[in-house]
């Protein structure tokens, strides 16, 4: 048995200290980069979706670690330019290397569904403008983001639905054509910062005049739409 080999008997098993500190702290950078993570898979184009290759991750674990060791000088200089260094200088006193391959995993999967779930999201964002585009060529009229039923009443002093939205537009000026822009680019605006699907509702202002509201509970995006 080599010198490698038994470090390595000697200390399987064996958890490193820093490693549950060091994951959540990964974990939590990496969710706070997803706009970043989108921004590189956006950049990527076509070639992303055959992609199989982390476009964060590496980033994310190398900043981790370097913000780590810099209030722990025991802890060893793992990273070099082509990756974590050679295993037997990694390993040290535990197996530091088994610990960064799984937590590599971790936050792999995470970036992944990241991923899916902007994938999704852009699904329903693309169906729900297809379903406003279909509505408007077919009856010249949008269908309600709030009960995705009905098809609105737009004209010069009201927009309405018999689903309850009722928004007074006197002196507005707004149009079919106009609301439709509207609502696209609220949506475009939310989907910029996050994945997840927002609502369309009712809500009053100070004044007690009503107007169509888009909210997300998961980003607390909110936000006017008419």
């Amino acid at each position: 048995m080599d010198a490698v080999q038994r470090h390595r008997s000697m200390y399987k098993g064996t958890t490193p200290p820093w490693k549950e500190t060091y994951r959540k702290r990964c974990v939590e950078r990496l969710k706070n980069s997803r706009s970043r993570l989108l921004e590189k898979f956006r950049q990527m184009g076509e070639d992303s979706g055959g992609s199989k290759r982390s476009l964060l991750v590496q980033e994310v674990m190398e900043e981790e670690w370097s913000a780590l060791q810099s209030s722990n000088q025991s802890l060893p200089s793992l990273w070099n330019g082509s990756g974590i260094r050679d295993v037997y200088a990694a390993q040290q006193e535990y197996d530091e290397l088994s610990a960064f391959e799984e937590i590599q995993q971790e936050l792999i999967a995470q970036e992944l569904l990241i991923l899916e779930e902007y994938n999704n999201s852009m699904r329903y964002e693309e169906q729900y403008i297809n379903s406003v585009l279909e509505g408007m060529e077919a009856s010249g009229q949008i269908i309600c983001p709030v009960c995705h039923a009905n098809n609105l009443t737009v004209n010069s002093h009201f927009t309405s639905c018999p689903c309850g939205l009722y928004v007074n537009t006197i002196g507005r000026n707004v149009t079919a054509e106009v609301l439709q822009n509207l609502l696209e680019q609220r949506m475009t605006e939310h989907m910029e910062d996050c994945l997840h699907n927002p609502s369309f509702s009712m809500a009053f202002n100070t004044d007690g005049s009503p107007n169509l509201m888009i909210s997300c509970k998961v980003c607390d995006y909110l936000s006017v739409v008419l």
